[in-house]
């Protein structure tokens, strides 16, 4: 367990989180890998975790209403998928795919919203940092409309 409070501690995501807070994010993590190709989730399923990527790259993709799929963003080393769980319905809104092999920290959704209903502290301090996320996505997914729509104008 201390090895992955101190994995946490040292992702930016959870950077200068206070350390009450880390040892009770442990409690809902679990070190998870993927192989490439594989879905780390899908469009409309229930969003009932998020992960820390450690290695590796994943593709988020967006089904385009010609059928086609497009990459909206590629996930690296340092960077968090998945912010689904927190907001009702909790149902991703994207597919999650890897690309090559990934290692990442997976986190329990149902776990953590028990625990910020405990500590309405911890709740708030991680909607915050996912605000950040959330925001960073919708930009890019509206630069990557913003491409399509220009080549098909």
């Amino acid at each position: 367990m201390e090895n992955l409070e101190r994995i946490l501690g040292e992702h930016p995501f959870f950077r200068n989180l206070d350390e009450s807070h880390l040892a009770v994010l442990v409690g809902c993590a679990t070190n998870t890998r993927f192989n490439a190709g594989d879905y780390i989730f899908r469009e409309d399923e229930d969003a009932d975790s998020f992960y820390l990527i450690r290695h590796g790259k994943v593709a988020l993709e967006l089904h385009t209403p010609t059928g086609g799929t497009l990459t909206i963003a590629t996930l690296e080393e340092g960077e968090v998928l998945g912010w689904s769980w927190l907001v009702p319905p909790y149902r991703w809104r994207f597919d999650a795919r890897a690309i090559g092999p990934v290692v990442a920290i997976g986190l329990d959704g149902k776990c953590l919203r028990g625990k910020c209903e405990d500590d309405h502290n911890l709740g708030y301090e991680l909607v915050k940092r996912f605000a950040a996320i959330i925001t960073e996505r919708l930009q890019a997914t509206r630069l990557q409309l913003l491409d399509v729509y220009a080549t098909h104008a």
